[in-house]
């Protein structure tokens, strides 16, 4: 059975939320949290102001949703996937700091606008706090798949794995390493996934 197509009112619907997330995310970016206000919002997407507020339930509903669009990006689950298959605890390592770049390519604005705001703003603060976990349970699993491969050095603890890949591989090291030392992507990933290995390894 073909699934029935959708409404002329669905698809507007989808796209006028779609242009509201875009909108607030480019803003933030520029100008910050607070600077950004509902008004500006709903300019920039073209709609008014009470549908901002009617489609995504404001500035925190809209933090919320730039937060789901991040931590529970389909790469995270495709890597962890992928990893199941993988046995060279190197290439396990390789793998991951690939998708940490991709992510930190894709959301890092997303990141920094949380990281900078969840200080001076509970909410914000609450939906960082769920993001960091889901972040998290992620990184563990990667200890878990390096642990159960071998490719951990004697003595070391999936707990002690996954602070070691946090602190590699966590939301500091690329941050450090492009914003205040100027490297590239590519270098930083390079770097980091050598640090990593020989921590681990």
């Amino acid at each position: 059975m073909t699934e029935a197509p959708r409404s002329r009112r669905a698809e507007y619907a989808a796209a006028t939320r779609a242009a509201i997330i875009e909108a607030a995310r480019s803003l933030f970016a520029r100008n910050g949290y607070f600077a950004t206000k509902i008004e500006d919002i709903a300019a920039e997407a073209r709609v008014a102001p009470a549908t901002v507020y009617a489609v995504t339930g404001g500035k925190q509903g809209l933090v919320r949703t730039l937060v789901d669009l991040w931590s529970q990006a389909p790469i995270v689950a495709q890597t962890l996937s992928r990893q199941e298959t993988l046995t060279d605890p190197d290439e396990i390592l390789r793998d991951t700091a690939a998708t940490v770049r991709a992510m930190r390519e894709t959301y890092g604005d997303i990141m920094r606008l949380m990281l900078t705001t969840a200080p001076h703003h509970a909410e914000v603060a609450d939906s960082l706090r769920v993001a960091t976990g889901r972040y998290r349970d992620a990184v563990e699993a990667v200890a878990v798949r390096l642990r159960d491969v071998g490719g951990l050095r004697a003595g070391t603890t999936v707990a002690e794995a996954t602070d070691i890949l946090w602190f590699y591989f966590g939301y500091s090291g690329y941050f450090t390493l492009l914003d205040d030392n100027g490297w590239t992507y590519e270098q930083a990933e390079r770097w980091l996934v050598a640090q990593a290995t020989a921590a681990l390894r």
